[in-house]
């Protein structure tokens, strides 16, 4: 704790593994920070860790936080002051961590690499798969699971950093963890300062995806096009009330302002009253945000409840095989030719597969990007002269996948005429990792921290007597109901809900949440009276096939819809190409909406 610090700023580098290394750089050196937060685990990025690591133990983490992020930063890191918390771990913390501290010696810096583990906990769970549930879909585990990874809390990482680390690794985390744990360790918040703790969850919550905290993936996209090649990282100003401002380094491109901060508290959510984490249960429903200068949003009014009893844990498993082809199609009726060549190239290898005795694919799809078919009802129609043919399949077998992949181009002079694009060589046969996600208790995560020579086992966290057990969901989902027909009422006339507000889509495994805010309070009761459950249901039921709930989002004007099974699995289970509703909000946005023939519009 530094009972001296009032304020302190953590700058977020890295949005997922892969993200630009410039990120990391810009905030060191312009940011003026104390924090540099780096996140790189999305659910399924651990079973990616977990095969590169069977073929070498040391391997399993990610490489690039040593080479290309702490290695060229490490003097500057020293010079300024700035401490670093990372879950670059992934499924080998340790590893990590003795990579780091052979890299400093090698440059003859002397900080000192904390390791969080517990997080792995596929051992607890292979021992009780008999009896659990997946918690979605109340499907039996699998005999077969690859790895299952608990979402560690902030409390530590704050251990770690009391300890006298500089750098803080870990593995599986609440992506927020990673702000809050500095928070927790500098302003000496309790397990349980329930609305402290909440706050800056929060606060992590808006910064863990990087850019997107700074204008990048926003509805009004125009408004940072020009500055995409020099985007700034977000910084979140953070005080001990729990009060926090996001803002950016000086000169540098994106803007920070109400609508960009409002999505992205949105941001892969559900219930907004009940965002469960492992530290807190956020009530995030009467959350304001606020322009107080330029590029600066504060954000207030966070409430937080007891932790549950229990962590989340992502298990992945494997699942057969999966292959991803695309090529070309152009010319007269381009789409009607895809579409024939997509399911002749099936149809052939079926044929080949009898012949090799195999079985059928376990899952296929074909779309023809360019023609709207992921719009489903909604796609333009027209006549379509140059699309992209994507087809794809699952399979028990990775040999059956080789031979679809040979037999992909074939058609080039097989079928159809326009065909080009075929000059990135045959499509790779990929392992399928299902993601499943369970409830294990608290106590059977054995959380430590590793600080040189020295193994700490005294992780604070909230005490058991205080954990709670969660609220029921506050609406119930509902399913599509045949489609009606919606004319427009006399004395109004028909708009684009993008007219009337702006939408972000994010995924949570199988799940897609889009999340609705008004661009103004006096369009809200428009939208609520319109855009229903059982409208987006309907609006998107060529792509879902759960249940849609609507939950209220008062602090933000706005709506939160969660979309169960839309995602065809997720993550690389699914074949679509778009496995992450990524533009699910966009496709939302063309919904027709009906207003007041008086009212002024500003079109976007």
């Amino acid at each position: 704790m530094n009972p001296g610090r009032e304020e302190l700023r953590i700058g977020a580098g890295a949005g997922f593994w892969g993200d630009s290394p410039d990120g990391p750089a810009q905030l060191v050196r312009q940011g003026d920070i104390h924090y540099l937060v780096l996140d790189y685990l999305a659910e399924i990025t651990l079973s990616i860790m977990a095969r590169a690591m069977e073929r070498h133990p040391q391997a399993g983490y990610a490489t690039d936080f040593v080479t290309h992020v702490i290695a060229p930063l490490a003097k500057e890191l020293v010079s300024k002051g700035v401490k670093v918390v990372a879950n670059a771990g992934g499924c080998n913390p340790l590893a990590c961590q003795q990579a780091l501290e052979r890299e400093l010696a090698r440059q003859g810096i002397a900080l000192k690499v904390a390791a969080v583990t517990g997080d792995d906990v596929l051992g607890e769970v292979r021992a009780a798969a008999g009896t659990w549930r997946e918690m979605w879909s109340g499907e039996p585990l699998p005999e077969r699971m690859a790895t299952a990874n608990a979402y560690l809390g902030a409390f530590p990482i704050a251990r770690a950093l009391a300890a006298g680390a500089d750098i803080v690794i870990t593995g599986r985390c609440a992506d927020s963890a990673l702000v809050l744990g500095p928070l927790v360790h500098e302003f000496g918040w309790s397990p349980t300062d329930w609305n402290l703790l909440a706050a800056g969850s929060l606060a992590g919550h808006v910064i863990e995806c990087g850019v997107q905290a700074t204008g990048g993936y926003a509805t009004d996209w125009k408004a940072t096009a020009k500055d995409w090649a020099d985007m700034g990282f977000p910084i979140a100003v953070c005080r001990r009330d729990g009060s926090f401002t996001v803002t950016k380094p000086a000169q540098t491109g994106g803007r920070v302002d109400v609508d960009v901060i409002s999505e992205q508290v949105t941001y892969e959510t559900g219930d907004p009253q009940n965002y469960v984490l492992p530290d807190v249960v956020c009530d995030l429903s009467q959350v304001r945000v606020e322009q107080v200068g330029p590029d600066q949003v504060r954000v207030s009014g966070a409430r937080g409840k007891p932790c549950t009893p229990t962590y989340k844990v992502s298990v992945t498993a494997p699942e057969g095989y999966r292959c991803l082809a695309t090529m070309m199609v152009r010319g007269i009726d381009a789409a009607a030719k895809a579409r024939a060549m997509g399911e002749a190239i099936l149809a052939r290898c079926r044929r080949m597969f009898d012949q090799n005795g195999w079985a059928d694919f376990a899952e296929t799809s074909v779309e023809i990007l360019g023609a709207e078919e992921s719009y489903g009802p909604h796609a333009a129609t027209r006549a379509w002269r140059e699309v992209v043919l994507k087809v794809a399949a699952r399979h028990t077998e990775a040999a059956a996948l080789e031979l679809f992949s040979r037999e992909i181009f074939p058609s080039a002079t097989a079928m159809a005429p326009g065909i080009s694009g075929i000059f990135g060589g045959r499509p790779k046969v990929q392992p399928v990792m299902r993601l499943y996600s369970v409830l294990l208790p608290r106590s059977s995560a054995q959380v430590r921290v590793h600080v040189g020579e020295h193994v700490l086992d005294d992780v604070a966290g909230p005490p058991a007597s205080a954990w709670a057990a969660l609220p029921a969901r506050q609406a119930p989902p509902v399913t599509a109901d045949a489609p009606a027909t919606r004319a427009a009422p006399d004395g109004t006339r028909t708009v684009r809900l993008i007219d009337l507000a702006y939408a972000r889509s994010g995924d949570k495994g199988d799940a897609s949440n889009i999340a609705v805010i008004a661009r103004k309070p006096e369009y809200l009761p428009v939208i609520a009276a319109q855009l229903t459950a059982e409208r987006v249901a309907d609006h998107l039921r060529h792509l879902a096939e759960g249940p849609v709930t609507r939950f209220d989002w008062p602090g933000l004007n706005a709506f939160n819809f969660l979309i169960e099974r839309a995602l065809g699995g997720g993550g690389v289970a699914s074949l679509r190409y778009d496995p992450q509703g990524k533009s699910h909000a966009q496709m939302l946005l063309e919904a027709p909406l009906h207003v007041p023939a008086t009212w002024s519009i500003e079109i976007p």
